[in-house]
């Protein structure tokens, strides 16, 4: 592919944190069921303009990052994912491993970073 081929666009990338219920049994399901995710979230997640996405977990808690393109908006993705009922199902199976950051709102799962520190 030739470097004129490419279409350069700006990328943004957020660290989002959630802590998981501390029984060794339900992280493990957990992080089975992420092996492989349904395709159909897979593809609402990239259609949503999110082009990277990984999870890393030290004992319960889970950092995520996310790499997205200019069009990517979390208002825009919230109001899609509850106006989806593969994505409502989804949620609420994983909500059932999943506990909230302290100090989190009532209504939010992943919480997400402010970067303090970039060595650049």
């Amino acid at each position: 592919m030739l470097t004129e081929d490419l279409e350069f666009q700006h990328m943004n990338k957020y660290l989002l944190i959630l802590d998981l219920v501390n029984e060794e049994a339900s992280i493990k399901q957990y992080e089975a069921y992420h092996k492989s995710i349904p395709k159909e979230i897979e593809q609402l997640i990239r259609e949503s303009g999110i082009t990277s996405m990984e999870i890393y977990r030290y004992a319960n808690r889970l950092v995520m990052e996310m790499i997205t393109d200019d069009l990517f908006s979390f208002e825009a993705k919230s109001k899609a994912d509850q106006e989806n009922e593969v994505v409502q199902a989804w949620e609420n199976l994983m909500n059932q491993y999943q506990q909230r950051i302290p100090g989190s709102q009532p209504n939010e799962k992943w919480v997400l970073t402010k970067r303090i520190f970039s060595l650049n």
